[in-house]
């Protein structure tokens, strides 16, 4: 794959090889990383399932927006950990899914400063993609 060009949007490229569910992940700067399904499911546990890379975007966009956020004020955040479950209570009696966020922050933050960081969790681009209306365009490439 070659070097992002400046302005490119954000793309990457999965391949599946021989392994049955193993891909290989490839991002627009060149960053390489796996995805897989458990041994229970029939995989290699090679790397995260899906549902775990689209929870892993979601934690590290929260992370690194409410950094962002604290360190442009100077608030004393030392640091972020992000913890997310898909579906924790099962998938749910009305359709769609759930996911649980929850967010520890270190340092010496004031209450509202907490507060304001949980609001400004809510706001980071991942979470506004997931819960915006998403369009999916799919075709096929010829051979």
């Amino acid at each position: 794959m070659s070097p992002a060009r400046p302005g490119a949007a954000p793309h990457v490229t999965v391949v599946n090889g021989t392994d049955p569910f193993v891909v290989t992940i490839e991002n627009h700067r060149g960053h390489h990383w796996l995805g897989d399904e458990p041994l229970a499911a029939g995989g290699a546990d090679k790397g995260p399932t899906p549902t775990e890379l689209l929870l892993s975007s979601l934690g590290a966009c929260t992370a690194m927006t409410v950094r962002m956020y604290a360190s442009a004020r100077s608030w004393a955040l030392t640091g972020v950990e992000v913890t997310l479950e898909f579906n924790p209570d099962g998938a749910p009696d009305g359709g769609g899914n759930d996911i649980r966020r929850r967010l520890a922050l270190q340092g010496e933050l004031t209450r509202a400063q907490r507060e304001r960081l949980l609001d400004v969790a809510n706001k980071c681009p991942i979470h506004r993609v997931l819960t915006g209306k998403i369009r999916i365009e799919s075709a096929l490439v010829p051979p």
